[in-house]
């Protein structure tokens, strides 16, 4: 469960931010997750609220903002959405790297994204 240690990362740079410009309250963080991580957005927002408890950050919002996969094909030059693997044990598509022009190994342009876009707080 990589969501648990991806909370702990967020909770701990954001309260970096907090010590270093003095603020008060914090309202909200905003994360783009890219949708190769395989990061499970609900999980990540109950990681969140454990982890954030006792903290500066208690009572936080945690918006995600999802980063579509995309990716380029160095062999047919096809540009877009990668090609998804639709299994019936999973619950949604899986995206892979194969190009769904050309069926061969394409590059992620996008996807892989996990940062902290913003933080709000109250003075």
């Amino acid at each position: 469960m990589h969501e648990l240690s991806i909370a702990a990362t967020v909770v701990e740079d954001v309260l970096g931010f907090v010590e270093s410009r003095g603020v008060g309250r914090i309202v909200c963080v905003r994360l783009a997750i890219g949708e190769l991580t395989c990061v499970q957005p609900e999980q990540l927002k109950f990681c969140y609220e454990s982890v954030t408890r006792e903290t500066p950050l208690a009572d936080s919002e945690l918006e995600i903002e999802a980063v579509p996969a995309r990716v380029t094909c160095p062999h047919c030059g096809y540009k877009g959405p990668p090609k998804y693997w639709m299994d019936s044990l999973a619950d949604t598509p899986v995206p892979t790297l194969q190009c769904p022009g050309c069926g061969k190994s394409a590059d992620a342009d996008q996807g892989h994204e996990c940062a902290i876009k913003t933080i709000r707080y109250a003075a």
